[in-house]
């Protein structure tokens, strides 16, 4: 599979085979469900935390005596039954992180990618290197790459012209190579690498 390389101005500049194995139809889908749910699980903070009857602040008196006085018989201010008592199986401090093996990440990110280049959705440019932080200059940029809903910008290294340029454009997201993950790939219309950044990520699909 071959793709066309652009420059800032949207015109071709040659192409570039993908040096990665394309992952077949049918497999590899279970690793992509499995990577994306672990990506998110990731995400919780997992920081919940309710009083159960012992931790509420409180007293061990009697509410009132236990006969005579026409109401329901009471032996706790900390009952959950009351306004401000204790929960009951209530959400306490938790790691929501899932473990996946290295393998089946890389035939996630394998998989995602070859499903994205089917699909014509991956734009290669050889530079995004913008010569000011102005937001106008990065979406002239989108503007020449014909670029329409939300994007992935893919760069080798973090840029600070274009992180402060693309902040305020909505829909765009900015990450480097080596931080790409399956959510990424997944989660945009398109995707715009540099040369450089898909050589990197290439060289992470090819490790065994």
């Amino acid at each position: 599979m071959k793709l066309t390389i652009k420059d800032t101005k949207g015109a071709p500049q040659g192409e570039r085979e993908v040096q990665f194995p394309i992952v077949e139809d049918g497999r590899g889908t279970q690793a992509v469900h499995d990577a994306v749910v672990a990506y998110q699980a990731a995400q919780r903070m997992g920081t919940a935390c309710t009083k159960n009857v012992g931790e509420v602040a409180g007293t061990n008196k009697k509410p009132w005596r236990q006969k005579g006085t026409g109401r329901a018989r009471a032996g706790s201010f900390q009952s959950p039954l009351w306004r401000g008592g204790g929960v009951v199986f209530g959400p306490k401090p938790r790691d929501y992180t899932k473990k996946i093996s290295r393998n089946t990440r890389q035939l996630a990110l394998r998989k995602a990618l070859s499903e994205r280049l089917r699909a014509g959705d991956v734009v290669l440019v050889n530079d995004l290197k913008l010569a000011s932080s102005k937001t106008s200059e990065f979406v002239g940029l989108l503007s020449a790459l014909e670029l329409k809903g939300s994007t992935l910008l893919v760069a080798q290294a973090q840029d600070k012209n274009l992180m402060l340029a693309s902040r305020n454009v909505p829909n765009v997201f900015l990450t480097t190579s080596d931080a790409l993950n399956t959510y990424d790939v997944l989660r945009s219309d398109k995707l715009v690498f540099t040369t450089g950044a898909f050589e990197q990520v290439e060289a992470r699909l090819n490790k065994e």
